[in-house]
């Protein structure tokens, strides 16, 4: 992965919303903070009114009256949707972009970005208004999964479940995509409650395989009981999302063990 210096993603739409209430706008429905210092560049997700997660994403604020949605192409139209749902009398509007983003490792270009959620991803440059040219090689995505789950970054339709995943639970905090001094955004209330109100009892950890697992073996046993289940696989590694238990306790999947190296 060293050769290169910028590999692409071939996976990513872009949304763009302008308009006198652009900031205001995306700062009422999303989790993090777009007024407060350093915000450039954020980590951030839509919710359910009842608190759970719809969608994740990255905001490029290019100025208050235009910013960058960058989101899993195959999410856009849900989530353009369910933004124009919304927008009622604000000014702004909401309209797919043509570009491209291409992720580095290696010394960061002053245009370009650190990946908020774990600066071991990289960094991220932004291309508005072109194609992705042929010659940028594209993103080996199992090394970029080794990286996800080195490091428990979940991702979109695999760890992160449309109206189930609880995004604290998903590690949102870690990953800085949520704010606890913003004002009201949908699904704040419950995201506050859980946040200093409880203790989670659920959430992601990394584990180790020990032993031979089959592909289609995802539930997580603890005394004959069902916990939680395997998500993304590196190696003898695998992000898993699972009630806690005793850290040192050996839980099973079909015939193999796994061990909880790291909770999140």
């Amino acid at each position: 992965m060293s050769e290169a210096k910028l590999y692409r993603l071939t996976n990513r739409a872009f949304i763009e919303v302008t308009g006198l209430d652009a900031v205001k706008f995306l700062q009422n429905l999303t989790t993090n903070d777009l007024d407060g210092d350093n915000t450039e560049f954020t980590y951030s997700a839509l919710l359910s009114p009842q608190g759970k997660y719809l969608f994740d994403f990255f905001i490029l604020k290019r100025s208050r009256n235009r910013l960058i949605v960058d989101i899993l192409a195959t999410a856009a139209e849900k989530f353009m949707f369910r933004l124009k749902m919304y927008k009622l009398r604000s000014d702004v509007k909401i309209e797919e972009v043509k570009g491209w983003v291409g992720v580095g490792f290696s010394s960061k270009p002053v245009d370009a970005f650190i990946d908020p959620r774990c600066s071991k991803l990289g960094w991220r440059q932004y291309f508005l208004g072109t194609s992705s040219p042929r010659e940028i090689p594209i993103l080996n995505q199992h090394h970029f999964e080794k990286l996800r789950v080195s490091y428990c970054i979940p991702e979109t339709e695999i760890e992160l479940v449309s109206n189930k995943t609880f995004i604290l639970e998903a590690g949102f905090k870690r990953l800085s995509g949520v704010s606890f001094v913003k004002g009201c955004y949908i699904g704040q209330e419950v995201t506050a409650r859980m946040h200093h109100k409880t203790t989670l009892q659920k959430g992601l950890a990394k584990v180790k395989i020990l032993g031979n697992i089959d592909a289609n073996s995802n539930e997580i046993f603890f005394q004959n009981k069902v916990i939680g289940n395997l998500f993304t696989r590196s190696g003898d590694h695998a992000i898993a999302y699972l009630k806690f238990v005793n850290e040192k306790s050996l839980l099973n999947v079909g015939n193999a063990q796994v061990l909880v190296i790291e909770r999140f």
